[in-house]
């Protein structure tokens, strides 16, 4: 079982990054805010979750631990595995997604891509009382350094104009990478990187 990762990414993409560790490059599926917030040449730890199927064996990684336990604390639920898992944790941060099951909150859930209505009571019905809060917030404290709320403000705002949230998070990645503004986003950079998003999902209509 491969636990975590501590290497340099080679590559991001709007899927996944691809991450080197001793000369072995591992392509790693990860929620969109972690890919954001991460760019080629970057040493990165992310901890990891080994999928193995009959088609397919899909490496998900997180770059915190209590993303990682809700990624696996989802799969619990009967008929949740781990793409709509994923898309789950790249539609709503751990902490606010355990109090989302906490609260009942189906409407926060169901906003998951590939999930819906039912499968957010579904989760609410199967996970409610059993998520450890203090485990989850508490983990998500601890890694709040690398947190990229500027990033996630410009995705949103791209999101409210019609945007795909996956396209939305490629768009912002590349405008960072391509014009060499650091993450995470400082709170004055917000406004020209929504511009440069902008304009690159303009262009590519």
């Amino acid at each position: 079982m491969i636990g975590m990762l501590h290497g340099r990414v080679d590559s991001v993409d709007a899927v996944s990054a691809l991450i080197e560790v001793g000369g072995v490059g591992y392509e790693v599926r990860m929620p969109s805010a972690d890919l954001a917030s991460i760019h080629a040449g970057q040493d990165v730890k992310v901890y990891t979750s080994l999928n193995v199927s009959q088609d397919a064996i899909t490496l998900f990684g997180f770059d915190t631990m209590a993303s990682k336990r809700m990624f696996l604390q989802l799969q619990k639920v009967s008929g949740i595995g781990p793409k709509v898992a994923l898309s789950l944790l790249s539609t709503l941060p751990p902490d606010r997604l355990a109090r989302a099951v906490a609260d009942g909150d189906a409407a926060a859930l169901a906003k998951a891509p590939g999930l819906g209505k039912k499968g957010a009571q579904k989760i609410i019905l199967e996970l409610k009382g059993s998520i450890d809060l203090s485990q989850i917030e508490g983990s998500s404290n601890a890694g709040v350094a690398s947190e990229d709320t500027g990033t996630e403000q410009v995705v949103e705002g791209l999101m409210s104009l019609g945007w795909h949230q996956q396209d939305a998070t490629g768009a912002v990645r590349m405008a960072c990478a391509d014009n060499q503004i650091e993450t995470p986003l400082d709170a004055e950079d917000v406004p020209r990187v929504l511009k440069l998003a902008l304009a690159s999902l303009d262009r590519g209509r």
